[in-house]
């Protein structure tokens, strides 16, 4: 670039090529920017997509403008790929950008602003100036279309620019990951295993699961509760009588550190529970009908 043609007593002249040596000499894998040989003001970038985002792989062009009075003043971005982030051809909204010129410091560079900008690229718009909220799947699509070919925009020399530009970040970019499939259906080894896994779980509600917490102590108290109808006839008077019994008992637990399931089988003892409840409820339905009798005037050994 000939600096003879510029006003080198320019502080804004000055600080630019001083930018441009800067980039040339330290090159950077994730973007790339030069300005036009007609206009230093005027430069055209590429930024990569950042990793392990929907943009990874995308190569995204765009233009800079540079202020007058620049480094004092910020600059202005435009997109010219397509991206699902950022509209193209219009001046994006951020915080390093022309439209928040509160936040720039005279220190930051067109280096700086790059690496900033590809910070933004997954972040949320917040419905932000120029900024879209496109799906991931989009987003994806966009940045493998993106790799083609360059954008067409302006004039020959700057289309050479943004030409050359491209041919570089395509050296250096990875090929975007493949999208993601959708969900195939389950192999056959996938539904033998779920088919061993419903075998092997327990059919009745008896068992104690590792996940179900078991008590420390060495033995724990089952509940067996029986619901008993009893009807009495005493001549005229019928009696009706519902009793619930809760038989308690200790049953040995398992290991707790093991992690086995513990299996409470009754059938035996169940039949012995039952007729005693049985028995219990018809002795307390005797002693209240005997004591009724007995109120009533009536001598139950007579009836």
């Amino acid at each position: 670039m000939a600096e003879g043609k510029y006003n080198m007593k320019n502080p804004a002249v000055k600080r630019i090529l001083q930018e441009v040596k800067e980039m040339q000499a330290n090159p950077s894998d994730d973007f790339m920017s030069l300005p036009l040989e007609e206009n230093i003001f005027e430069w055209q970038f590429a930024i990569k997509g950042p990793r392990d985002t929907e943009f990874e792989g995308g190569i995204y062009h765009g233009r800079i403008q540079l202020p007058a009075d620049y480094p004092f003043q910020p600059p202005a971005f435009m997109l010219l790929s397509p991206n699902g982030r950022f509209e193209t051809q219009t001046k994006i909204c951020l915080s390093i950008s022309s439209h928040h010129p509160e936040h720039w410091q005279p220190s930051w560079s067109v280096r700086t602003a790059l690496v900033a900008l590809i910070a933004f690229m997954p972040t949320n718009p917040d419905g932000a100036l120029g900024s879209l909220d496109y799906k991931k799947e989009q987003r994806r699509e966009l940045a493998i279309k993106s790799r083609e070919a360059a954008p067409k925009y302006g004039t020959p020399e700057r289309q050479k620019i943004i030409d050359e530009i491209h041919e570089y970040m395509l050296s250096k970019v990875l090929p975007a990951p493949p999208q993601h499939s959708p969900q195939q259906p389950a192999s056959e080894e996938d539904l033998s295993n779920k088919d061993g896994e419903a075998q092997s779980s327990p059919q009745n509600g008896d068992v104690i699961h590792e996940d179900h917490p078991i008590p420390e102590a060495d033995d724990r108290i089952v509940e067996d509760a029986r619901e008993v109808h009893v009807n009495a006839n005493a001549g005229p008077l019928r009696v009706s009588f519902n009793a619930g019994v809760t038989v308690t008992r200790r049953v040995p637990a398992t290991d707790s550190n093991t992690g086995t399931a513990v299996t409470v089988a009754t059938p035996a003892s169940d039949r012995l529970f039952t007729l005693a409840a049985i028995g219990l409820a018809v002795a307390i339905a005797y002693l209240l009908l005997k004591k009724f009798l007995k109120s009533s005037g009536h001598d139950i050994g007579s009836m």
